[in-house]
C-alpha cells in the first residue's frame, strides 16, 4: 500500500500498522533538508518489520543484524534521493529502551536518514556525536 504525501516523498507500508505518519512530517523533513543546502528529489520511506529489514541487511550489505534503519543513497548533487527502510519493530523497542515517545523515536530515524544523505555519518564516536546533536537540533524545529 502506498500513502502519499507529495511527489517528493512517499511513504509505503510492507506492514499491518497502527502508526501512519503525521500531516506535518513532509513539511518537516523538507525544512531539514533546506537547512542543509539540499533539496528533496524523490525520497521514498519504506516501513516494514525486522524481518523484511534483515533480508534487505543480508542481502544487500552483507550484515546478518537487526537495525533500525537503511538507507539507499540515489543523490545527485544537492538533490536527495533515496530509499529509506525503516523497521517499526526496531523502532518501538528502541522508544522503549531508551524511555522515549513512539513517534519521537521514529521522526528521529526518519530525520537520521536524511541527514545521512545530507553527508553526516555515524561510524566513529565523533561522527556519531554529530548525528546525535543533529537529530536532536532538528526534533526540537517540529511544529509539535
Amino acid at each position: 500500500m502506498i500513502e502519499e504525501i507529495n511527489d517528493e516523498i512517499h511513504f509505503h507500508y510492507e506492514i499491518e500498522t497502527t502508526y501512519k505518519h503525521n500531516t506535518y512530517l513532509k513539511d518537516w523533513l523538507t525544512a531539514t533538508a533546506t537547512l542543509e543546502g539540499k533539496s528533496i528529489g524523490e525520497i521514498n520511506y519504506i516501513i516494514c518489520d525486522d524481518a523484511y529489514l534483515l533480508e534487505i541487511n543480508k542481502n544487500y550489505l552483507n550484515h546478518d543484524t537487526l537495525t533500525d534503519i537503511i538507507t539507499f543513497d540515489y543523490c545527485e548533487d544537492n538533490r536527495l534521493n533515496a530509499d529509506i527502510y525503516i523497521s517499526i519493530e526496531r523502532v518501538e523497542d528502541n522508544s522503549k529502551m531508551l524511555n522515549n515517545k513512539f513517534i519521537d523515536e521514529f521522526e528521529r530515524v526518519c530525520v537520521h536518514g536524511i541527514l545521512h544523505l545530507s553527508g553526516y555519518k555515524d561510524k566513529s564516536e565523533e561522527e556519531a556525536l554529530l548525528m546525535r546533536q543533529k537529530e536532536d537540533f532538528y526534533l526540537n524545529l517540529r511544529p509539535v
